[in-house]
């Protein structure tokens, strides 16, 4: 393989604990809140629609065309998100932007461990790294913040790009960045709509998301690629 393309939610890096999400953004909101009540107001959030959580099982009217667009336009991401945060009844105000802002914040993701060295290894064996989101806000904020901006030579995000995975036009798109050949490039997600790659020629590799902060299998794609962890 000449590349390595990645997926940014569930395989490089996953959301914080949700308790925590919410104690730290109504702590942006000047309010501390008891663990027990945050809780309940994270399963809540979380039901209605959280960025990196599950699909909400209904999205209000107002809100659809938003959700339709959220990885396309950043405004819409915005608004899609807190509209559904807005959705939940707290006390706390200016709660819904708060748990947005959290998204845009390194501090609010963990990288998997196995993230860094196996951007490493590619790195230093020559091999290029491209990211490949379905997202609709700039994380390469993050990986600068968590030291790993250097070794990611392309980004083709779908906000950016104007593509969404599983559509072949946004990884054609990486590897014209990367100019490689799809042939020799290999992606790597944990979703059906990564392996979308094959219709642009790349090879897959689709892995379970691990918990956060936990080894996400990473090094079967060095085996892949063909160099030693």
């Amino acid at each position: 393989m000449d590349a390595v393309l990645f997926d940014f939610h569930g395989t490089l890096a996953q959301v914080e604990d949700s308790v925590r999400w919410v104690l730290q953004a109504a702590a942006a909101c000047g309010r501390v809140l008891d663990r027990a009540k945050a809780t309940i107001l994270a399963d809540r959030l979380v039901t209605a629609g959280r960025a990196g959580g599950p699909v909400p099982h209904r999205v209000p009217p107002q809100l659809a065309e938003h959700w339709a667009d959220r990885d396309l336009y950043a405004h819409s991401h915005r608004a899609a998100y807190t509209g559904l945060a807005a959705t939940v009844t707290t006390d706390v105000e200016g709660l819904p932007d708060a748990l947005y802002d959290r998204l845009l914040d390194a501090d609010g993701w963990l990288p998997y461990a196995d993230t860094e060295p196996t951007l490493r290894t590619l790195h230093d064996a020559g091999i290029k790294v491209g990211v490949v989101s379905n997202v609709g806000f700039d994380i390469r904020p993050h990986f600068a913040s968590w030291g790993m901006e250097p070794l990611v030579d392309a980004w083709a995000l779908s906000y950016e790009v104007g593509r969404l995975k599983p559509d072949p036009a946004i990884f054609l798109r990486a590897c014209g960045m990367l100019g490689v050949d799809p042939e020799r490039t290999l992606m790597v997600g944990d979703t059906p709509a990564d392996a979308g790659a094959v219709q642009a020629g790349c090879a897959a590799l689709v892995l379970p998301a691990a918990e956060p902060g936990r080894p996400n299998g990473l090094s079967a794609s060095l085996a892949l690629a063909g160099c030693q962890a």
